[in-house]
């Protein structure tokens, strides 16, 4: 046990002790042979054993501080001393009964302290030592060899403060031991350390450049006594590193366009070794920025770029939406593509080097404009629009048709290929542009026009006349330039039409008593105008197909007729020197009187409409018939034969008679330009009816003349003259 008591020797326990105990015999001195120092902060004391001691007390004073060891027997130790420092040294036996005086004191000084090393490796082949200066040392002394014994030792004395040791093998582990010594040549306490030599340089560096994900994979042979390594990849902008154990290791995150210095170093516990020979590396160059793309003219992309650092030459790739794709391998910074209309073309271009393609920039996409409609077709072409129908094309959302006639712009906007373009001046050339949009492009301004006219206007009917041969003329304003005119009657009799280029049309033929809607339509190459307003046309009725005139009286005749087409109302007029007869009626006869017996006369018939059109139908003229004879009188001409005999009326005239009585009728006819007729066989004793009418040239025996009747008897003279028994009229 060691401790320190400071103060007088009186406050000390174990004297008190021994005080307290005075009546009992203490065990006999120790006596000292000899005290000395191995260790800077003890000192060993070798003494002879005394009897009946069971332990002894050790005491070292330096003047300062005293310290006190408990120890069985010799030799003992003081410990917790300082270094260099001399000490008394007594030693006191300890038994059952007390303890004994102190021993003669014995000087010893101990040791010095052994130094406090630093040691590092400077370089693969040196070890660098360094400690602080040792209280009473004078010289020092370094020794050092392999950690593992193998070797020769190296041993240097110096007064300095550090040495380094020199030509070793890199990447061994030594151990360093270094003692200091006094003025007497007394060797301190040693320190003991172990130090590794920093590694050599790795050898044999092989870079491998992944172009695709900008990284370096650099490998090297191992390198003895490393315990990691640290690849470095240096540019005049950035600073990269990867560190590992292994013998190869991956640099990512380079930078395209730049020359790094690839350099590897060895680590271990002393440090890092020098750095190899720097390997150059060059990156991929940078993806080409500040890309245009120009199509000037149509159908010719122009793709420019900047430059970049490290390009030894570019590739611009343009690849259509169709999946067709085209490239263009240049040392220059521009390239000149075909392209098409309405086709989306992505752009990219990559720079070259030795090392790869450089990554992808940006993908740049240009829409050409879309397409021009090629076959417009107008399949509708009136007087006032136009209807035009194409064929989609590539690239278009939305078509934009324009019409235009001087400064009159007619359009339609439709995403259908066709368009109705409407409210357009008749007769008129217009300039049809059909122009394909797109969104992203707008219109395509270079498509081309095409002239289509509209179709004629419509004429306008100025005038609808009939001339003395019931030939209608139809007259119109016209309207268009170089048109040919067709005139269209219609009727429910049928159609009838007639043409011209200027202003009016004849037509003839058309039957009478109908009603007839004219129309008159304009037409060129661009087509038909619609057809003009139409005008009633009515023709004069038609003249009865027959007319029959019949005596009814003397002086009454029936005029009858069939039924004349178109035709409401009839005048019908007898003339003749003598005077006229007319009727105007509704029905298809007419009973005219005041006629003269046996006169010629002139039938005329008027069909008149319901329009008040007239028809004047003549017909072959009407001889009246002859008048009846006056005076008849009959006379026996024998027994059984009669004479009738009557007075001729003017003009000459053919004549019958007849008999009627109960025994039969009797007719004679007289011999031409005789005024009586003979009946012979005729019976007697009876009353007969006689009648002499004239005769009408066609034949017809009139039956309108007065009766008379007479008596035949059987007695008397068989001439002379019959008796009258009355008169009657003819029925």
């Amino acid at each position: 046990m060691l401790h320190s008591i400071p103060g007088p020797r009186d406050r000390d326990p174990s004297r008190r002790q021994m005080l307290n105990h005075l009546s009992h015999p203490a065990p006999e001195i120790p006596t000292i042979d000899q005290a000395y120092s191995k260790i800077s902060n003890s000192i060993t004391v070798e003494w002879a054993t005394v009897p009946g001691a069971t332990s002894y007390l050790l005491t070292a004073e330096d003047g300062d501080t005293v310290i006190e060891t408990m120890v069985a027997n010799s030799p003992g130790t003081v410990t917790g001393l300082k270094a260099a420092t001399l000490y008394q040294i007594t030693i006191r036996s300890i038994s059952a009964t007390g303890r004994s005086q102190a021993s003669p004191p014995k000087q010893a000084k101990t040791v010095l302290a052994a130094p406090i090393l630093e040691v590092s490796s400077p370089s693969p082949d040196s070890i660098l030592v360094q400690w602080e200066a040792v209280y009473m040392a004078i010289g020092f002394s370094v020794s050092i060899m392999r950690a593992n014994g193998l070797g020769r030792i190296w041993k240097e004395n110096t007064t300095n403060t550090s040495l380094t040791f020199t030509s070793l093998e890199a990447g061994t582990l030594y151990t360093i031991k270094a003692y200091a010594w006094n003025a007497n040549g007394t060797p301190g306490d040693d320190s003991t350390c172990n130090q590794r030599t920093s590694p050599p340089a790795p050898a044999n560096i092989q870079v491998s450049f992944d172009s695709g994900a900008l990284k370096a994979s650099v490998s090297w042979a191992p390198t003895e006594g490393a315990f990691n390594y640290t690849v470095m990849a240096l540019s005049d902008s950035s600073e990269l590193s990867c560190r590992t154990t292994l013998s190869a290791c991956t640099i990512s995150s380079l930078q395209c366009g730049t020359e790094y210095l690839i350099s590897v170093l060895a680590s271990n516990d002393a440090g890092a070794s020098k750095s190899t020979s720097a390997e150059a590396l060059r990156t991929v160059a940078c993806a080409p920025g500040r890309v245009t793309i120009q199509e000037d003219p149509p159908g010719h992309l122009s793709v420019a770029w900047s430059d970049v650092d490290l390009g030894d030459y570019y590739v611009a790739f343009v690849k259509s939406d169709d999946g067709l794709e085209v490239h263009c391998n240049t040392s220059l910074t521009q390239c000149n593509f075909l392209s098409e209309c309405g086709f989306t073309y992505f752009i990219s271009v990559f720079a070259y080097n030795k090392a790869g393609q450089s990554p992808l920039g940006d993908v740049f996409n240009y829409t050409t404009a879309p397409c021009c409609p090629t076959d417009i077709n107008p399949v509708l072409v009136s007087s006032d629009r136009v209807e035009i129908v194409w064929s989609p094309v590539r690239g278009a959302e939305l078509y934009e048709t324009k019409a235009v006639d001087g400064f009159t712009v007619v359009e339609c906007n439709d995403t259908a290929p066709a368009c109705t373009l409407s409210a357009l001046e008749c007769d008129t050339k217009y300039n049809i542009t059909v122009y394909s949009f797109s969104e992203v492009r707008g219109s395509n301004m270079s498509c081309t026009s095409q002239f289509i006219t509209t179709a004629p206007c419509s004429p306008e009917i100025k005038s609808v006349s009939k001339d003395a041969f019931s030939t209608i003329n139809v007259h119109w304003r016209p309207t268009n330039d170089d048109a040919t005119y067709t005139v269209t009657a219609q009727g429910e009799t049928g159609l009838f039409r007639c043409s011209s280029r200027g202003e009016s049309c004849a037509m003839a033929g058309l039957p009478c008593g109908s009603v007839f809607s004219v129309t008159v339509v304009a037409e060129t190459q661009a087509g038909r105008s619609l057809p003009s307003y139409s005008v009633p046309l009515e023709t004069v009725p038609c003249c009865p197909a027959g007319l029959t005139v019949t005596q009814v009286t003397q002086s009454l005749i029936n005029v009858s007729w069939t039924v004349g087409t178109g035709a409401q109302t009839y005048v019908t007029v007898l003339e003749s020197h003598t005077g006229q007869s007319k009727c105007l009626t509704h029905q298809n006869q007419c009973l005219l009187g005041c006629i003269s017996c046996g006169v010629n006369y002139t039938v005329v018939l008027k069909a008149i409409s319901a329009t008040g059109l007239t028809a004047d139908c003549t017909y072959q003229s009407y001889s009246s018939s002859a008048c009846c004879p006056l005076g008849v009188k009959l006379y026996r001409l024998g027994p059984n034969g009669i004479r009738i005999y009557w007075q001729a009326s003017r003009g000459s005239a053919n004549y019958s008679t007849d008999l009627y009585g109960s025994k039969g009728i009797f007719t004679c006819a007289p011999s031409a330009g005789l005024s009586f007729c003979d009946v012979t066989e005729i019976p007697c004793g009876d009353v007969y009816t006689v009648m002499v009418s004239p005769v009408a040239e066609t034949g017809l025996k009139l039956t309108f003349c007065p009766q008379k009747i007479y008596s035949v008897t059987c007695s008397g003279s068989t001439l002379g003259m019959v008796i009258y028994r009355g008169k009657r009229n003819a029925e």
